[in-house]
């Protein structure tokens, strides 16, 4: 379909063109109206053109390693998808569905040649869309990386809690149990050999006042290490939790779709038993059993 002129006017890429300028372009681009769920390219197809929002809805989806259906882009009005592989001269690298009746603009790699050359300022405002996609996808992909617990509670802790971590693993270590065993045995046996002026006689009074410091001090340090603990575990538990319904909506989305081939097939097996001719019953019936000679 034949693209008016003032079309081209709503689209913010192409506002800097003056009014010979549009009635080029809109000699080299086409309208194209989509139906609801229809496709408009699918990966790898060829990137000879791409598409402006003029109408409608358009979802931009790729799909990534665990062969999950991503949503990359929901273009709005005036802003292009398709076009990063059309400059680059690649095949698609996404898919592109109409949620609903659509109409964009289709415009190819010779439009935009030719623009450029009449209007070398509306490179910018390619680059500013092409922008925009790009932050878009970083954003995604910020949004859907796998997020490591210990990570992020590495991050949010506290000096306080880093050295109560630290206090716990070294109190809970081998190196922990033979330094203090080594240390008792030095100190009992100083105590037991200094027989004159020993510091501390049997029974060790002064050192069953440190031993009770010690373990009063260090309960609640473990105490919090612990908590810190339950805290990974909490973010764990989340973090399962969402994959889990994740994994939840893919099957419904699978479980809807076998369900709309299951109905298709019937209603295509149907169509077919009504089409079949009477006697064709007859020629598929067995044949009777020949006489024995």
């Amino acid at each position: 379909m034949a693209c008016q002129k003032d079309e081209l006017k709503h689209v913010t890429l192409f506002g800097l063109l003056d009014d010979d300028e549009l009635e080029l372009l809109s000699s080299l681009v086409e309208l194209k109206k989509f139906a609801p769920r229809q496709r408009v390219y699918k990966i790898d197809d060829a990137a000879d053109r791409s598409y402006v929002m003029l109408s409608g809805a358009v979802r931009v989806t790729t799909v990534d390693e665990d062969n999950q259906e991503v949503v990359v882009d929901e273009p709005g009005h005036g802003e292009f998808f398709g076009f990063a592989s059309m400059i680059e001269q690649v095949r698609h690298r996404t898919n592109a569905h109409a949620i609903e009746e659509s109409v964009c603009l289709e415009v190819n790699r010779a439009a935009i040649e030719t623009l450029l050359l009449r209007k070398p300022m509306a490179g910018m405002d390619m680059m500013t869309a092409l922008g925009r996609q790009f932050h878009a996808a970083q954003e995604l992909v910020r949004r859907r990386a796998s997020r490591n617990a210990n990570e992020i509670i590495e991050e949010e802790s506290t000096f306080a809690q880093r050295v109560a971590d630290s206090v716990a693993r070294f109190g809970g270590s081998w190196k922990f149990i033979l330094s203090f065993a080594s240390t008792l045995l030095l100190y009992v046996s100083a105590n037991v050999l200094l027989l004159r002026r020993p510091w501390d006689p049997y029974p060790f009074i002064l050192l069953n006042l440190f031993l009770s410091m010690l373990a009063a001090i260090q309960a609640p340090v473990i105490m919090m290490s612990q908590n810190r603990q339950d805290m990974k575990d909490r973010l764990r538990s989340e973090l399962d939790y969402a994959v889990n319904r994740r994994a939840e909506s893919e099957i419904q989305g699978l479980a809807r779709k076998l369900n709309m081939l299951t109905d298709r097939i019937e209603d295509m097996d149907q169509a077919l038993r009504g089409e079949q001719p009477s006697d064709a019953v007859l020629r598929i019936a067995p044949l009777p059993e020949s006489s024995p000679h």
